[in-house]
């Protein structure tokens, strides 16, 4: 994309500002935002608190470091992770919400959204799978505890498209410049 996606403008804010907004109208707590190699410059642009940031050394070797360093910066008495991807942006407070509901109602190990059939982010990790995600082989990720665990997961059917609209290339990022923001 050219530089770091959390950054990406979307009608005056940043996928990572919207994000943020969504989670925290969602009330969820503790926020943790994983940086990786632009840390600086998403700190610069982006009002981050000191107790949401966790830098991640790693993220030359993938995706799920970030996953593993944000985890190891949560306190013990979480009962789960809500993870949301900075690439995803077109998420909706009220999903997020609906998420955590489903995951505490059901005790679900993994409660995750689906559109028209197909999985989708933000996935909610049961604080009882962290070392599983930790141990997770690199190259395959949290997928691999997502299959290992197939019978403790909870798929959610919902509305929005953006649980499946990963922004990774210029095609992609002008999709959503064409849509509204999630509510």
């Amino acid at each position: 994309m050219g530089g770091d996606k959390s950054l990406l403008d979307w009608r005056g804010k940043t996928f990572l500002e919207r994000l943020l907004a969504a989670v925290e109208t969602a009330g969820l707590d503790p926020v943790r935002v994983v940086l990786g190699a632009n840390a600086e410059a998403v700190q610069q642009k982006v009002s981050l608190g000191p107790d949401e940031v966790v830098v991640n050394r790693e993220w030359e070797k993938g995706q799920l470091t970030s996953l593993i360093a944000g985890l190891h910066s949560l306190s013990t008495e979480v009962a789960a992770a809500v993870v949301c991807l900075v690439d995803h942006p077109c998420v909706s407070s009220r999903l997020l919400r609906t998420l955590a509901e489903k995951f505490r109602e059901t005790r679900k190990a993994i409660v995750l959204p689906t559109y028209q059939g197909r999985r989708g982010h933000p996935v909610v990790f049961a604080a009882r799978l962290f070392d599983e995600l930790r141990a997770a082989p690199l190259d395959v990720g949290a997928r691999h505890v997502v299959r290992q665990n197939s019978a403790e997961v909870l798929e959610i059917p919902v509305e929005e498209e953006g649980v499946v609209l990963n922004i990774n290339d210029p095609a992609a990022y002008e999709k959503i410049l064409q849509i509204a923001p999630p509510g």
